[in-house]
């Protein structure tokens, strides 16, 4: 007698197997069109380089693959945060995708519409809005996986009477007061002199009743300060990855009252910890964030806090880079 012993994984695998062996049988160019489809060349994450009358800007698209035959994704722009693409059309005539969405923090009478094309691997493309034309160039995201476990180097105060360890805008708010760094009213961003790859960052702050601020990571991903105490968590909440990670729990205290937020930045993964509860434990941090220093990702960056949106202050900032 012989017994035969099938677990449930391997009866799922049967089964899957017998209903793709009876797709390819009835429905053969369905086969052939997950096999051949139009767009799959263009699928991932890309970091743009858009022209404006200013100068370069940076902006991100990632394009997805959905069923069969569409490609959806998600779009950052210079500012904002990440919004979804319902759909990236082609065109076979020109091979030409393109993609629109709706404005949103810029007054505009239209949608905006993308389009581009694929050639050695590199995107090149316009993005008219209203009745401006921005071209824009981009290229794949780099990965940015770590083969080893960061060594961490000696810690570094931010904080020291003379702000010698930041960049000084003309329009800086920013000022120390009992070594407390103070942002008083609407200014310049406050960014190091010194750049950064893989980091542990600790911090103490607080901020009055409706205020809003930002921690930039690499000058690029924008872990979120806001007075939100009591809200439900959001990909815009405090504690989050501004437009890309909301925190798992709003750990926010009232407004006026000192914070802690430790952040722990390792290739792309992430994890912070507000006042003392993990709200995002070791996340992929798809791209950058609007208001990006740039998305020159395979490089380091500083850090940056956001002085352009509310009053914030910070008795403590201490950085430790890793070695490696």
């Amino acid at each position: 007698m012989i017994f035969l012993f099938t677990s449930k994984p391997i009866m799922r695998n049967i089964k899957y197997f017998l209903l793709t062996l009876i797709t390819a049988i009835i429905f053969p160019q369905a086969i052939m069109a997950q096999s051949d489809f139009t767009g799959s060349e263009v699928t991932g994450k890309w970091n743009l380089t858009i022209e404006l009358e200013e100068g370069e800007f940076p902006a991100w698209i990632e394009i997805n693959r959905s069923g069969l035959a569409t490609l959806t994704g998600s779009y950052v722009g210079y500012e904002g945060s990440a919004r979804p693409i319902s759909e990236v059309k082609y065109s076979e005539g020109d091979q030409t995708y393109s993609f629109s969405i709706p404005p949103q923090w810029t007054q505009l009478n239209n949608d905006l519409r993308f389009e581009f094309t694929l050639q050695d691997n590199k995107l090149t493309g316009i993005t008219f809005r209203d009745d401006e034309t921005l071209p824009w160039t981009a290229v794949r995201a780099p990965a940015l996986v770590r083969d080893e476990a960061p060594i961490w180097g000696n810690p570094i105060n931010l904080l020291d009477q003379n702000m010698s360890k930041w960049i000084i805008a003309d329009n800086n708010k920013f000022q120390m007061q009992n070594g407390v760094l103070v942002n008083g009213e609407v200014g310049g961003n406050l960014v190091t002199a010194e750049k950064f790859n893989d980091f542990k960052l600790q911090v103490e702050f607080r901020y009055p009743e409706g205020s809003n601020s930002g921690l930039y990571l690499r000058g690029r991903y924008e872990a979120q300060i806001m007075d939100q105490y009591g809200s439900s968590p959001y990909k815009q909440s405090i504690g989050g990855i501004y437009g890309h990670i909301a925190p798992s729990i709003n750990a926010a205290k009232e407004a006026n009252e000192w914070q802690t937020l430790d952040i722990t930045l390792v290739g792309r993964m992430v994890t912070i910890v507000l006042n003392g509860v993990e709200v995002v434990t070791n996340r992929l941090i798809p791209g950058m964030t609007g208001g990006a220093l740039d998305n020159n990702e395979d490089e380091p960056g500083p850090l940056m806090i956001q002085g352009d949106h509310g009053q914030v202050e910070f008795r403590k900032m201490i950085i430790t880079p890793s070695v490696n």
